[in-house]
């Protein structure tokens, strides 16, 4: 794995912190009790749970996990196992891929279900989503996007995308047409099926991309042309993961968008589109260390 712009304080740092921050308490508490002449049995001060030593008010962050398009909550499962195993509470919302404006609506009422503080993370499309949900919500203390979509307020998908070359998924794409009665119509895109595995997920077995492929829950394909309204990565401190062989997603897209949203860490893996599943335990690191630098603010 390759880091290639590092967070102000590196997570290594901030656990030999720890200790250091101790041994000062120690040392200033000998310090004084030499002053006043008495004689004592020093208690080092550690850390309350949920937080540092020195900070206990400051509470272990929910984890909320938003899938992207062609997917469900399952594809989080290596990650939420991962991360509850870490002690958090996750949660992974069903997204409705029906566009920015329903889903991220839908996202900001599910969030103000959640007491506290909150990191929001987003794969793919959902990338889109979590920015505009997380607009106005001060319980989101982080967003961190996965091979995402980051789209500027009044900006488009398909605008964005159109800065870089076209990533193969675009090609791989199926209409179907659809009716949800009482006069409501669209168009819905899936991947096509024999096209998966090479476009959106290279590296796991065929015989687990044939099933997602006869699995996947289709976008609409208005998501592609909506306009975001607000854009959260704004004023909130962002976190990105790029997946070098990411076929559905331009790489080079992906790093534009960190840059641009100056990520507080950017990582850069050898992965497919579908780093979630294929490399579970990267993106659970980049998680817990945009929990970890906010409860080490």
């Amino acid at each position: 794995m390759h880091i290639s712009r590092f967070p102000h304080v590196s997570r290594a740092s901030r656990k030999s912190g720890r200790p250091r921050r101790t041994a000062q308490a120690a040392r200033w508490g000998a310090a004084l009790l030499a002053l006043s002449g008495t004689t004592s049995v020093l208690v080092p001060m550690t850390a309350q749970a949920g937080g540092p030593a020195g900070d206990p008010g400051r509470e272990k962050p929910t984890i909320v996990l938003l899938h992207g398009a062609f997917a469900d909550a399952s594809s989080w499962n290596g990650v939420v196992q991962k991360l509850q195993q870490n002690g958090y509470t996750v949660a992974a919302p069903a997204n409705p891929l029906r566009g920015v404006a329903q889903d991220s609506a839908y996202l900001a009422s599910f969030l103000k279900s959640i007491t506290g503080p909150v990191i929001l993370v987003g794969h793919s499309y959902a990338g889109e989503v979590i920015s505009q949900a997380a607009v106005g919500n001060d319980n989101v203390k982080a967003l961190v996007y996965i091979n995402a979509l980051m789209p500027d307020k009044g900006e488009s998908q398909a605008t964005l995308a159109a800065k870089f070359a076209p990533a193969p998924l675009s090609k791989a794409l199926k209409q179907v047409p659809f009716q949800a009665g009482a006069g409501s119509s669209g168009t819905d895109l899936y991947v096509q099926p024999a096209k998966l595995h090479q476009v959106f997920a290279a590296d796991l077995p065929t015989s687990q991309t044939a099933v997602m492929a006869a699995t996947q829950r289709p976008v609409a394909m208005s998501a592609f042309t909506d306009k975001l309204t607000g854009a959260a990565w704004r004023t909130k401190p962002v976190y990105v993961l790029v997946g070098r062989q990411d076929q559905a997603v331009n790489p080079a897209l992906e790093l534009f968008e960190a840059k641009r949203a100056h990520a507080r860490k950017t990582v850069e893996i050898n992965s497919s589109h579908v780093s979630l599943i294929s490399h579970p335990q990267a993106v659970k690191d980049l998680i817990t260390d945009a929990a970890e630098d906010y409860m080490w603010k």
